[in-house]
């Protein structure tokens, strides 16, 4: 889009602002300007917004200092930005004087006030698009009396301090040098504006403002908008186009409930809330920590780990049930907490359990294609992608399974849950398998944590057997299953347990699928009790039901069902466990299907491979800690077989 570019003379000082509707701008500043200029054609939002943040810059740092050549210096800015981006003129950056009159236009505007008002509070908290934001107002700002729309009480709600519009694509700010020659060279740049000096000494590099992503995650293209070479975000592309001449309107941070801030230090007792929620003797001394944590000082916005918190429970420990008193503490306050996680599955299973347990607090369950898509609530649960619409709005964030794809090594959506939380939040992490770097911020004491090493009814974990077979590949050219499998098989079906066989690749399912039939009778089974499925089943959700109500006995699958399904009474296979695919949280996540039941809670599990990896090492060694730990504090109802 193309904006309007002008600059003020203010008592104050001097700024330079774009508008996405003049209109209401030459309303706005008689009576708050002494004098203010315009470049005569509009010009691209994009090329605005770099103008505007080089003078703030510069007029920043000098606020309330007179400046006889300011008309000029918003000149050689505009001139300087086009240079910079080496593309065709934006305008020929003539000024025209703006003649400040009818100061009571404004004032007589009441249905425009309301409407900027209106939305800067329906915005708080939040990052959207321009057509995000009018999807989320509709019709909230409604027309003014002079015809002005909802353009028109943005560009008032963000003059009045409640939003900020910027270009979705921008350049990085710069890290500030903190000492030397370039300190003092930076220090006394903006002095010589007119010169050499004031021209960046290489291009800025661009950002996405939604997402984080940098120029390995843009492209240009020719747009029809502003009529320039415009960049634009692939990373986030499935969440709307985010573009150098398109429009972000980012909320001021969301203001919490009256009484907030003032109770922060007036927490009930971890111990009164953890009883409250009757929770096992490991999930309540975990969350008795968590709740400490969040009792304390508030953190530094600019430390992750210093805000950060690490719920680190085994597979079936009962997460869920921990965060419960962590929610009470933030919501009871009148504050606002938010429950991520990757996948949309866990989202609507996660819904009616919080609305259950949290039934006096309004509710937003946000996932791609949701009905909710702008609720807002004291309580929202989302999936991570959903966080790209939210920027400080949220005093606790909850990360489930953040070892999950598609969250685990995903920089956007990493980036996407440190906007969303104020910045006196929290954050606490939840995982049975945190990556690498989190367990070494742990060890170094960089990262508070409370491990959680039992599961919810006191018995240890499953110990994975190791079983030596030939490869998948072969099992299958040789159209007969090995005799130590079928043994292990049989023992399981006789038990009356069901089985997850894990293979590593989608196309290996079926084939062992045929091959498991033509042997069923091997195994006690029938054939129809044995299924496959994969991430690119359509039928997978009947499937798992089917799995679930014990119609299929046997499943064959890959590691999309290593985290999520629950079964009473199973047995787990990881055939191929030396596959590479195959790391150390994924075996440990598929052991977890195992054993997770009071009822059988010495469920099978087996690694069954030609050979033994450091990865099957390392997830034996982690579940047989977790083991020892709980046993060391009497977690434990028995001993470790």
């Amino acid at each position: 889009m193309r904006v309007v570019l002008y600059a003020v003379q203010k008592e104050s000082g001097y700024r330079a602002i774009f508008s996405i509707s003049w209109d209401m701008d030459k309303l706005y500043w008689p009576g708050r300007a002494l004098r203010m200029v315009r470049i005569r054609e509009a010009v691209p939002l994009g090329y605005a917004d770099r103008v505007c943040r080089r003078l703030e810059e510069i007029w920043g740092r000098h606020d309330g200092a007179q400046r006889a050549n300011w008309t000029e210096e918003f000149k050689h800015a505009v001139r300087a930005v086009q240079a910079e981006i080496g593309q065709g003129e934006p305008g020929n950056a003539e000024l025209e004087e703006v003649i400040l009159t009818g100061a009571e236009g404004l004032a007589a505007n009441v249905r425009l006030r309301e409407a900027a008002r209106t939305a800067g509070v329906r915005l708080a908290g939040r990052s959207l698009l321009q057509d995000e934001a009018a999807q989320l107002l509709d019709g909230a700002a409604a027309p003014s009396e002079q015809g002005m729309g909802a353009l028109a009480a943005l560009q008032l709600a963000a003059l009045n301090g409640a939003l900020q519009l910027t270009a979705a694509v921008a350049p990085k700010p710069p890290a500030p040098p903190r000492r030397g020659l370039r300190f003092l060279a930076e220090r006394l740049r903006p002095a010589r504006l007119l010169g050499r000096a004031a021209m960046p000494r290489r291009p800025q590099e661009l950002l996405c403002r939604r997402c984080g992503s940098g120029r390995d995650k843009l492209r240009r293209t020719n747009c029809a908008a502003c009529g320039q070479a415009c960049a634009y975000c692939e990373a986030c592309l499935t969440m709307g186009r985010s573009r150098e001449c398109g429009l972000l309107i980012i909320g001021a941070p969301a203001v919490p409930t009256a009484g907030y801030a003032s109770h922060r230090r007036e927490a009930s007792s971890p111990s009164s809330l953890v009883e409250r929620w009757g929770l096992s003797p490991a999930q309540g001394d975990a969350s008795a920590q968590a709740l400490a944590f969040l009792s304390g000082p508030a953190p530094d916005r600019d430390s992750l780990h210093e805000s950060s918190f690490l719920l680190w429970a085994v597979t079936g420990a009962g997460k869920t049930e921990m965060i419960f008193p962590l929610l009470e503490h933030v919501l009871a306050r009148g504050g606002r907490a938010l429950v991520a996680t990757p996948r949309r599955d866990v989202v609507l299973e996660l819904a009616p359990r919080l609305a259950k347990a949290f039934p006096d607090y309004e509710r937003a369950v946000l996932y791609g294609g949701s009905t909710d898509r702008w609720g807002d609530g004291a309580l929202t649960i989302a999936t991570t992608h959903q966080l790209l619409r939210f920027q400080e709005a949220f005093d606790l964030v909850l990360i489930d399974e953040l070892d999950a794809f598609p969250y685990h090594n995903d920089p956007m959506l990493h980036y996407a849950a440190d906007k969303c939380r104020k910045r006196n939040g929290f954050t606490v992490l939840l995982s049975a398998t945190p990556p690498a770097h989190l367990q070494r911020a742990v060890s170094r004491k960089r990262l508070a944590c409370a491990r959680v090493p039992a599961r919810f009814h006191g018995y240890p974990l499953p110990v994975p057997r190791s079983l030596v077979i030939p490869p998948v590949y072969r099992i299958l050219g040789g159209k007969t299953l090995p005799e130590k499998l079928v043994k292990v098989l049989r023992h399981s079906v006789r038990r009356g347990a069901q089985i997850f066989l894990f293979v590593p690749y989608v196309k290996q399912v079926d084939p062992f699928v045929h091959l498991l039939r033509n042997c069923a009778s091997q195994l006690g089974l029938e054939p129809d009790a044995i299924a496959g499925t994969s991430s690119q089943d359509a039928e997978r959700s009947g499937k798992v039901v089917s799995f679930r109500e014990q119609t299929i006995k046997l499943l064959v699958t890959t590691t999309i069902l290593e985290r999520g399904v629950t079964i009473p009474k199973s047995d787990v296979f990881i055939l191929d466990a030396n596959n590479p695919l195959f790391d150390s949280a994924s075996l440990v996540q598929m052991a977890g299907r195992a054993g997770r039941s009071a009822a059988d809670p010495f469920g099978l599990v087996f690694y069954a491979a030609p050979v033994w990896t450091e990865s099957q090492r390392r997830a034996i060694k982690q579940i047989r800690n977790m083991n020892s730990l709980a046993k060391r504090k009497g977690f434990l109802r028995t001993t470790i077989r």
